[in-house]
């Protein structure tokens, strides 16, 4: 070192220079030092505000993406409930649609079978009117010590009546058989029919009638309902072989539209309840698909027509009624059977005489009837009652007759013929023979004087095949109803 840097050197030491240089120099370190931490301290801040910034930022897009995610499986809920719903709904359309064109199925299958059954009625009837009539009055001309020939003509007899009472069972299937509803009382129909059930169903069939309390009356023809229940009460029998408990149940009862929207021609409404149960065998869903079909039987051969329960069937459609069959095999059947509220009270039952009116002698009848066997029949039956009778084949014939005949005094004329119907006959000689008792005979009513399955009012009808007797009291009737009309003020 130089004597002069020396000498500068302790002057600076003496004058502490150096001391406030290094003071200086320190502070300056310490605010560099100071300057440096806030520097971190800030760069960690900012670091930190980034990352809070970031996590906030995946915070919310977490947030929407759970968001999102709920809203996509919502309605993925939503649209599987509504595409559930709308499976269901189409379901429930394609089912309820195939039930409807099955009972659409069964009922142009009925009504095509009806009309054909109804057509072979028609001409067995015809046939029927020739042999029982004619049988019957061979029966009544036989002595009584001609016994031989006497059992053969009843033998006869009888079996012509069965093939005739299974013509009828054919027309009731076809609903064409002239109904005469009148307000019933259906628990007197019951009871009256109990005891004669009890000895027909025989010992081995427990009969049980319950009874609805405040029963409606039911509009009704109560010879055909009698029929019915019947029918359904040896149907019964059978499928109990004989053994069992039959339970006749009456009951008020409501179809609503429900019901009637699901069971083809059923209108909703109050109705009347017939149910017959029994303890049999039961059914299968096969047999009962096809029990109301015609001469459709389970029994064996010779044991049965298949025609009970068709004939219910049509009855109860004919009566604007209704129907149903519940069974399951090993367990038994119910039938039930809706038959339309009257709204009317049922009237006394009027009891008349069964004796034949000697006015017989003093009628003069026309037989207008276009086929000859039957008129030739009825004019001998007219006879043998010990009335004269005239017979002619159409209508155009009967106006000349009666114009040359002016004493004619009952006109006994066939529904259905060739060219002009009886009732047309009828509506063009009222004004000018207004006092002609009129009766007409049918095998096959159609719409002449039936409407809606119903005889039009005032109308007489003789249903073939038929008797002297059925005659005579048919005639009878009409005479007496003309003498209490005449005599009324």
């Amino acid at each position: 070192m130089q004597a002069g840097d020396q000498a500068g050197a302790l002057a600076i030491v003496r004058t502490n220079a150096g001391r406030d240089l290094m003071r200086r120099i320190r502070a300056t370190a310490a605010e560099f030092d100071r300057a440096e931490v806030e520097l971190q301290a800030m760069r960690a801040d900012r670091a930190a505000f980034r990352r809070s910034i970031l996590a906030a930022v995946i915070a919310v897009a977490l947030a929407l993406a759970a968001a999102l995610a709920w809203l996509v499986i919502r309605t993925d809920r939503r649209h599987a409930r509504d595409l559930q719903v709308a499976n269901d709904t189409l379901r429930l359309e394609i089912a309820h649609r195939e039930r409807a064109e099955g009972q659409l199925r069964q009922a142009q299958k009925m009504e095509v079978l009806g009309q054909l059954t109804g057509g072979i009625a028609h001409d067995f009837n015809n046939m029927l009117a020739i042999i029982v009539g004619n049988l019957d009055m061979l029966v009544r001309r036989l002595s009584a010590e001609d016994t031989r020939a006497r059992a053969m003509a009843e033998n006869a007899l009888s079996g012509a009546r069965r093939a005739a009472e299974l013509t009828k069972r054919l027309l009731a299937f076809s609903r064409l058989q002239p109904l005469q509803p009148q307000p019933t009382d259906v628990n007197r129909c019951v009871c009256d029919m109990s005891e004669m059930l009890r000895r027909s169903l025989g010992e081995g069939i427990a009969v049980e009638t319950v009874l609805g309390g405040g029963l409606w009356p039911a509009l009704v023809d109560r010879p055909q309902l009698e029929s019915a229940i019947l029918n359904l009460a040896v149907n019964a029998r059978d499928a109990m072989e004989g053994q069992g408990h039959l339970t006749i149940e009456t009951a008020n009862a409501m179809l609503d539209q429900a019901y009637a929207d699901a069971h083809a021609e059923v209108t909703s409404g109050q109705y009347v309840a017939v149910s017959i149960t029994d303890t049999g065998i039961g059914m299968n869903q096969e047999v009962l698909a096809k029990a109301f079909d015609p001469f459709f039987t389970t029994k064996s051969v010779g044991q049965g027509t298949g025609l009970g329960l068709s004939q219910v069937h049509g009855f109860a459609k004919q009566s604007n009624g209704h129907v149903k069959l519940y069974s399951e095999p090993g367990v038994g059947t119910t039938v039930k059977l809706y038959l339309p509220r009257s709204l009317s009270a049922p009237e006394a039952i009027q009891v008349t005489s069964a004796r034949l009116s000697p006015d017989f002698a003093g009628q003069k009848v026309l037989v207008v009837e276009d086929e000859a066997g039957v008129r030739s029949f009825a004019q001998s039956a007219l006879r043998e009652l010990g009335c004269q009778a005239i017979g002619v084949d159409g209508a155009e014939m009967a106006r000349r007759t009666l114009a040359e005949h002016p004493d004619v005094t009952v006109v006994l004329t066939d529904v259905v013929m060739p060219g002009e119907t009886g009732r047309a006959l009828v509506d063009s000689i009222q004004d000018t023979h207004p006092d002609l008792i009129v009766l007409y005979m049918t095998g096959y009513t159609r719409n002449a004087i039936v409407h809606n399955g119903m005889l039009d009012p005032g109308v007489r009808l003789l249903s073939k095949p038929f008797t002297v007797s059925d005659l005579g009291r048919e005639l009878q009737a009409a005479l007496v109803e003309r003498r209490r009309t005449h005599v009324s003020p």
